[in-house]
Order: structure tokens, then sequence, then C-alpha cells
């Protein structure tokens, strides 16, 4: 049993899963304003709550729909399918559970809206990135990079029952351009195994030079939309500071990596401080958001 519970803990992906919690959490604790009477807890924890499960079930159908390549990359040779240890069957099964639960918790708990958003990106992160688009176009990602950014929709529609205001379109908007430079420096420290696989991320078909250069292009149309939900009630001055700091920070090394020289050890060393710095960077700005909201 416990063999059970580790592998379905496993096919979720738990590390994605912590950062979309963290996006729809602050999108709710940002849509109440500052005002703790809208935080109903109900709603909020269902909301996030069935985010966390659909999501997962997104995660778990991806793995069944690729199981063959992850059986050929060293990064993803010892997941529950390539190992033999879940069937194909099993696994699509629970991911259809996790999505179809998922949706009815936030709908239920919520409400009506809260369920669509958290099934929506469940269903474009299996029909439209990895279905459609993983193994087709370079631009996968960036398209499919969408799936991850509606989050803090669901969070928002918990707490205020709609989404007509900017500012959560604007928090969707900084996930789907934040995506592409932070998936980008992992592909390039496993673009092997994408090559291996004939997945055609941006290193794989580019090559590492214009990866780079793609990195730092993203960065300048990210860093201007991070500063944009200033101008939106409730954020204010605070929030510009803290995420102008914080999109320096990443931006530098996003720079090192740039300038680094190609094909040595100093590469990997660098994509890797990009990547680790882009989560703290997501999670962080996220955060400034939270903290302008309520002071």
């Amino acid at each position: 049993m416990e063999a059970l519970a580790r592998d379905i803990v496993t096919l979720g992906k738990p590390k994605i899963i912590v950062l979309l919690a963290i996006t729809c959490l602050c999108g709710s604790l940002v849509a109440a304003k500052g005002n703790a009477d809208l935080l109903l807890p109900v709603p909020v924890l269902a909301g996030l709550l069935g985010l966390i499960i659909s999501a997962a079930g997104g995660n778990t159908i991806n793995m069944w729909w690729d199981r063959d390549i992850d059986a050929l990359m060293k990064r993803t040779q010892q997941r529950p399918l390539p190992t033999g240890r879940r069937s194909p069957a099993f696994v699509l099964g629970l991911g259809i559970f996790e999505i179809v639960l998922g949706f009815g918790v936030a709908a239920y708990g919520a409400n009506l809206l809260t369920g669509l958003m958290a099934l929506s990106g469940a269903l474009f992160y299996v029909f439209v990135y990895t279905m459609l688009l993983k193994r087709r176009t370079v631009q996968n990602i960036v398209i499919g990079g969408a799936a991850g950014a509606f989050p803090p929709l669901v969070g928002w529609a918990a707490v205020q029952g709609d989404i007509s205001h900017p500012l959560p379109w604007l928090m969707f908007a900084i996930i789907f351009l934040w995506t592409p430079p932070h998936f980008w420096a992992l592909a390039l420290l496993s673009n092997s195994d994408y090559r291996k696989a004939k997945v055609p991320m941006y290193p794989v078909v580019h090559g590492e030079a214009l990866t780079r250069v793609a990195i730092l292009r993203y960065l300048l149309l990210l860093l201007p939309v991070t500063l944009a939900p200033a101008l939106c009630n409730p954020l204010g001055w605070l929030y510009l500071l803290m995420a102008t700091a914080l999109g320096a920070w990443w931006s530098l090394s996003a720079w090192h990596l740039f300038k680094s020289p190609a094909d040595t050890a100093h590469s990997p060393a660098a994509a890797r401080i990009v990547f680790k710095r882009s989560l703290y960077y997501l999670a962080l700005v996220f955060a400034a958001m939270v903290v302008d909201a309520w002071l």
C-alpha cells in the first residue's frame, strides 16, 4: 500500500504541484485585497485542493502518454510506468479520476467558475501541450506553458466568483511568459535526453547558443509585464520595487549564462543557476503581490 501511495504521488509530479499551489493560493490572497472577511476557508481551500488534484491528474495522464519516451531519458526512467511498477490502464484511469475529482471539489466547495478554471488547466496540459505540441513543435512549451498559468485564476475565482479584473490575467501572463525561459534552462541541462527521445525542445532544434539568446529575449518580454500589476488596485509601489529587484536578480543569472563559454563545465552550472532562480523568482514575485495587497 505504501508503494502504491508513493507511485500515485510520483505520477502527480509533486515538485510541479508545489509551485502551482503557491500561485493559486497567492491568487486567492491577492483577490481578497487585504480584506480577511473575503477569505472564506471552505471556498479557498476547495479551490486550492481542487487545483492540486486536477493538476496531479493532468500530470498523471502526461506520464501515461509519454511512457515510451520516459523509458529513453535518464531523468525519467525510474518513473512508475517505465519501470513496470504500474500498468498503463491503471495510470490512465487514475489521471481521469483525479481530473474529474479535482473539478468536483473546486466546483462544489467554491463555485463553478473555480472548477472550470482548474479543469481548463488540466485539459490544456493534457490535450494541447502533451498530445498536440510536445513532440511536434519547438514552440511546445511556449504555447503549452499556458496550462501552468491557470492556478491564479483558480485562486482568484474562489474568492471573487469572477475573473473580470485585469490583475488575475496579468498573473496568468506572468506565468505564461515565465515558463519558456524557466523550462529552456532545464532543457539545456537535459539536452541529451531530449535529443535521444526526439523531443523538439529549443536546445535540440536550435542549439545551446540560440537557446541562451531566447532566454534573454523572453526575460525582456517578461519583466515589463511583471511590473504592470503595480498599476492595478490593490498593488502599488512596494510590489513595483520588489518585482524590479527580483527581475534584476534572475536576469543577472541569465546574463551570466549568455556570457559563459559554451561546452565547458561552466555552461551547465550557469544553466542550473538560471533554472533554480526561476523557481524562487516566480514564488517570490507572487509573494510580493500578497505582501503589497495586505499592507
